[in-house]
Parts: C-alpha cells; sequence; structure tokens
C-alpha cells in the first residue's frame, strides 16, 4: 500500500448560508456547520484512503465569529495524519460576505475516521507522508490529539499517554 501526501485529500467545500440554515437571529445554525464539516471532513478522508469512512471522533469546534444569512462558507479539509485504520481530518472553515468583501476564519476542527470494508469491517489504511513543514507539525501533534481522544473517550488510561506526558515533562523542563 503506498503512501499520499497531504495535498491529494485536500477537499474545498462551500455553501451558502439560507434562511432555513439559520436561527432566529439570522445566525448559522452550529449543529448545520457540524453537519457541512462532517461532509467535508468525510470526502478528504475518502480521497485518502479510497474507502468508505466512517466518523470516530469529533474534537472541540469552538466558534470565533458568528456567520451570517447570505454568507458564503469555505471549509477546507485535508488528511493530517493516517493510524492503522482511521485518519484524523483537519478542516478550517471561512465565512465570506460577497457584497461586503469580507472574509474571515470561523472555525477549525479535527474530526477521525474509519476506514471500512465492503462488509463494515476496519480496513488498513495509507500512511500519510506530509510534505511541508507546516504539514509536518500537523503530523506530530496528530499522536498528541489522538491520545487526548482516546483518554476523553475512555479508551485509554493517562498514565499509558507517553506524547501527552511528554509534552508536559518538556514544558515543565523550561
Amino acid at each position: 500500500m503506498n503512501g499520499k501526501a497531504p495535498k491529494e485529500s485536500f477537499t474545498i467545500m462551500n455553501e451558502l448560508v439560507l434562511p432555513n440554515d439559520t436561527n432566529t437571529l439570522n445566525n448559522l445554525m452550529g449543529g448545520r456547520l457540524l453537519h457541512w464539516m462532517d461532509i467535508a471532513a468525510a470526502i478528504s478522508a475518502q480521497k485518502h484512503c479510497n474507502r468508505v469512512v466512517v466518523t470516530a471522533s469529533v474534537d472541540n469546534v469552538s466558534f470565533h465569529h458568528p456567520i451570517k444569512l447570505g454568507d458564503v462558507i469555505t471549509i477546507e479539509a485535508k488528511v493530517t495524519r493516517a493510524f492503522t485504520t482511521s485518519v484524523e481530518v483537519r478542516m478550517d472553515v471561512y465565512a465570506e460576505n460577497i457584497p461586503q468583501g469580507t472574509r474571515h476564519k470561523s472555525n477549525e476542527a479535527y474530526y477521525t475516521f474509519v476506514a471500512l470494508d465492503k462488509e463494515g469491517g476496519k480496513v488498513q489504511v495509507p500512511e500519510l507522508l506530509p510534505e511541508t513543514e507546516d504539514e509536518v507539525e500537523l503530523y506530530e501533534g496528530a499522536l498528541r490529539r489522538r491520545q487526548l481522544r482516546l483518554i476523553l473517550g475512555g479508551k485509554m488510561k493517562p498514565d499509558d499517554a507517553t506524547e501527552l506526558k511528554a509534552l508536559f515533562f518538556a514544558a515543565q523542563k523550561k
């Protein structure tokens, strides 16, 4: 199985915020954005895995700016690391008011997907081969994010999170 570069999974998805997507303040409903992000991330993960994928986890999603009725949402997604049967996908979300000519970053998040075969069993995924400094930094941080997800999900004991412990001990030595 050949490895792939992050650029091979890069996905851009655009959506126009319509009245049915908003709350009573004419702001985009958070659930609608999470839905769109899940679709964009799944497309990115499928490009990397060449398989059907399912969402395994969603990290913290914070809203930095409200997204308004009429804004155009741009979601950029790409795989940041591949594990045995799963991939981590990072997304950056931008909101653009085209008539005003403004664009701002609204959100960022990490989603994890598991690749499946036709019977629904987990399958191995291709290795990720980061090429740029930013890609290497995201790749290296993915192991710490994964360990944190596993701890919070009750699937790993904090004492077993060697990457996270190393991060904290390194900070104490400074």
